[in-house]
């Protein structure tokens, strides 16, 4: 390789690379969160202990691809938008992770029944932000469906409400109906980190808002 052709390619834009890295963490996310929910339907406490240790994995599998989108952004001169916005998505979607795992390994701690109804529904609307979350996300490259994009983040917003609701139901209905003080303070953390994976659902799709309204 020339010298020009060397010096030409530490300037041109690594576009890919982390539209790329984006999707993976998004599609990861998703696997992590549908493992959830399976794990939350699952009766016997070795059936969720194999479900936690492939949510654990999926989790080290993103703070990888979390890692190498912080060293791209320190190594690329060229970025397809705002380092900070690069920067505050990659965390953004790194804590969604975070708390998807953290959600399984609360379950698994306490020895939980996560059969009640609550725990599945609020899975489920984990699920669903996740879902919105990489369809947003894999229309960021070209940004041309915008409708799209801007259709996904309504949904999350409206998701993220909904777990709100459900958070603040299933507290009332557990204080009604638990007479196991012990068993009140496990599922109110569970539930809690459940309702704050939907938060940060939230919080990344908020980064591409502000994404699109700078680019589209």
């Amino acid at each position: 390789m020339s010298a020009f052709n060397s010096i030409l390619k530490i300037f041109l834009p690594k576009d890919k690379i982390f539209y790329q890295l984006f999707e993976e963490v998004s599609v990861t996310s998703l696997e992590m969160a549908v493992l959830l929910k399976r794990m939350v339907a699952e009766r016997s406490f070795e059936g969720r202990e194999q479900f936690l240790l492939q949510i654990e994995d999926l989790e080290h599998k993103n703070d990888d691809l979390t890692h190498k989108i912080f060293t791209e952004l320190s190594r690329n001169f060229i970025t397809p938008f705002d380092r900070e916005d690069i920067h505050y998505l990659a965390s953004a979607m790194d804590d969604v992770a975070d708390y998807i795992f953290a959600s399984a390994k609360k379950i698994n701690f306490y020895r939980v029944d996560p059969s009640h109804d609550s725990f599945g529904k609020m899975a489920e609307l984990i699920v669903q932000a996740c879902e919105s979350i990489k369809l947003a996300v894999s229309e960021l490259k070209d940004m041309k469906n915008m409708r799209q994009i801007t259709d996904a983040l309504v949904r999350v917003n409206s998701i993220e409400n909904q777990a709100d609701d459900i958070f603040d139901l299933s507290i009332e209905r557990l204080f009604d109906t638990e007479n196991d003080a012990k068993e009140v303070i496990k599922k109110r953390e569970i539930y809690q980190v459940m309702e704050i994976a939907t938060d940060k659902c939230e919080d990344a799709a908020n980064v591409i808002e502000s994404i699109i309204v700078k680019y589209a």
